[in-house]
């Protein structure tokens, strides 16, 4: 049940994503990235779960429009600090509140009010579980 359901919201999220002109890999790398650097694309790849070999256009795409910072780690060289961009920010903002308020609309405001806030506790506890047993 769970897969299908997946499958649903992804498709959902695709047309908000080609709106702002994002991919989904390029917005699940500005939501894993926040105010402090993340070093390396090795750590962002594994943190998003995609192969860091697939970043590197994704992270060519968001600087180029100016969504990220890439800078020289100045403690390894062959490393880069990778940051969000104060229009990444309002960007991913803006496409996380889009996405979240389409789900609310054609997904969860079909369930009772008391069955919505349940089965969003039990996912909030399902996937940091599944996300703790990962590291």
């Amino acid at each position: 049940m769970v897969v299908p359901l997946g499958r649903a919201l992804v498709a959902a999220e695709l047309p908000v994503l080609s709106r702002h002109g994002l991919s989904m890999w390029g917005y699940a790398v500005l939501l894993r990235l926040d105010e402090r650097p993340l070093r390396g694309q090795s750590a962002l790849a594994e943190a998003v779960g995609a192969d860091k070999s697939r970043l590197i256009g994704v992270l060519d795409e968001l600087q180029g429009q100016g969504l990220i910072h890439r800078q020289p780690d100045p403690t390894d060289r062959r490393a880069h600090l990778l940051t969000i961009t104060a229009a990444g920010r309002r960007l991913r903002d803006d496409v996380q509140a889009a996405i979240q308020q389409q789900e609310e609309e054609q997904v969860l405001g079909r369930l009772p009010a008391a069955d919505r806030q349940g089965f969003l506790n039990a996912l909030r506890l399902l996937s940091g579980e599944l996300t703790d047993r990962g590291r």
